[in-house]
């Protein structure tokens, strides 16, 4: 059984390590999406995905690890002060948007690799015709279809935990199909 200090001390090595993390996804999210948003190279169908996949990650490091820090702090202060009010006042708040975030900017970014993977086996695959079956206007319409599946995962998440997490299973599996058969 762990003692206190272990926890204390894991917490706090986890919450410095998400900061640090923070930033970077931060700094290198938004860098990343001022080079893709200037270089006029790029095909618009892929720089449609690579920008929702920069959004995405960039709300990883906005949002989800924000709370996931604040989290980890008041957990601290409840298990130092054994004072189970000051947790469950903001708690509850925390508790209730840090699974919501990470459902939909963690399964957004998954999707958007998914996505970005489909996009390069088509390109290598069909040569001539991909150009004529991937247009801008289609994948607008998949990256909208990812942005408003998760969106509607992470809401699912607050209403029904127990459907969300077979949704999200069953999503998981899909994935890891789908990418060893675009390998």
């Amino acid at each position: 059984m762990k003692s206190a200090t272990d926890f204390r001390s894991s917490y706090i090595a986890n919450s410095v390590f998400n900061v640090f993390l923070c930033y970077t996804a931060i700094m290198l999210n938004s860098v990343t999406i001022y080079a893709i948003r200037k270089t006029a190279s790029l095909p618009k169908p892929l720089k449609t995905l690579l920008l929702s996949l920069a959004v995405s990650d960039l709300g990883v490091g906005f949002l989800e690890q924000p709370l996931y820090i604040s989290f980890l702090v008041m957990e601290l202060k409840s298990r130092n002060e054994n004072d189970p009010e000051s947790f469950n006042t903001m708690g509850s708040a925390v508790g209730f948007a840090l699974p919501s975030t990470v459902h939909l900017f963690s399964l957004c970014s998954l999707f958007g690799v998914i996505a970005l993977s489909a996009d390069r086996f088509l390109a290598i695959h069909l040569h001539l015709r991909y150009q004529e079956l991937v247009t801008h206007k289609r994948v607008v319409a998949v990256v909208i279809s990812i942005w408003v599946f998760n969106a509607f995962l992470s809401l699912l998440q607050v209403w029904r935990p127990n459907m969300s997490a077979i949704v999200i299973s069953i999503s998981l599996i899909v994935c890891v199909i789908s990418t060893t058969f675009f390998i």
